[in-house]
């Protein structure tokens, strides 16, 4: 078949299976049954390419809580609550949205009357963001990194995101190694990086020297998946610096 086929092409295949099925139903089982088979491979791959054109015009949109000293937080969409209670170093699961201009505001869970922050943000078609809550909670921004999920086959990919607003510019690197993405400055995300799937010691080092920061022993990237690796926290207070690795 032709990966240029479209939900109507898959809808006549799966209907003419479907005739051919009905007219050897009692003549001959076997080859119905065959008809039959196909009949429904079609009518899955109709459903699905509808799915994938329903959806291929939608942005994808996660909110990341990485303000160190901002409570659990609500997100409303143009007035309406989309994320609910979300905690310090945690992302949102994907929302769908149309292209288009978006109201944000942030709330501390609980209270619907005292934002914290007040944002207009734009989704563009087939796009997936990232909107991190960054900088204490009386500073709060909310800023957009752009995501690219696609792999190649077997492969993975990864890129670094800096957010950790009271540490200077970081080098990422692999344990006793190479630096891999070099002086990322904060609010800073790398480009992305194409590996290998593996498990791996990684390390955030101060940008320029071998003084490591934090360490990160066992970071695991499975084949066909695509990461952010954030540093987050504080390094003079709490909540302590940590990595999250995300996947995008």
């Amino acid at each position: 078949m032709s990966g240029n086929r479209d939900h109507s092409d898959y809808l006549q295949r799966a209907a003419m299976y479907d005739l051919l099925a009905h007219n050897v139903k009692y003549t001959n089982p076997n080859l119905h049954m065959q008809y039959y088979l196909k009949h429904l491979k079609y009518m899955n791959k109709a459903m699905q390419m509808r799915n994938i054109q329903q959806t291929q015009g939608e942005g994808r949109v996660r909110f990341l809580h990485t303000s160190p000293d901002a409570p659990d937080i609500d997100i409303y969409i143009n007035g309406q609550m989309h994320v609910k209670r979300l905690p310090f170093r945690v992302a949102s699961n994907y929302l769908p949205l149309k292209p288009g201009k978006y109201h944000i505001d942030i709330y501390p869970t609980g209270n619907s009357v005292d934002s914290v922050l007040n944002k207009k943000i734009t989704v563009e078609p087939g796009k997936f963001y990232t909107f991190a809550a960054v900088n204490p909670v009386k500073k709060m921004r909310l800023l957009p990194y752009l995501n690219q999920p696609e792999v190649p086959a077997n492969e993975s990919k990864i890129r670094f995101l800096h957010l950790s607003h009271d540490t200077g510019a970081l080098d990422f690197a692999v344990k006793d190694r190479d630096v891999v993405f070099p002086n990322v400055s904060y609010k800073q995300a790398s480009e992305y990086l194409g590996i290998m799937p593996m498990t791996v010691d990684l390390e955030i080092r101060e940008a320029g020297t071998k003084n490591i920061i934090l360490p990160m022993p066992k970071a695991q990237f499975r084949p066909n998946e695509t990461y952010t690796i954030l540093l987050i926290g504080l390094s003079k207070e709490e909540p302590a610096l940590q990595a999250m690795i995300l996947k995008d």
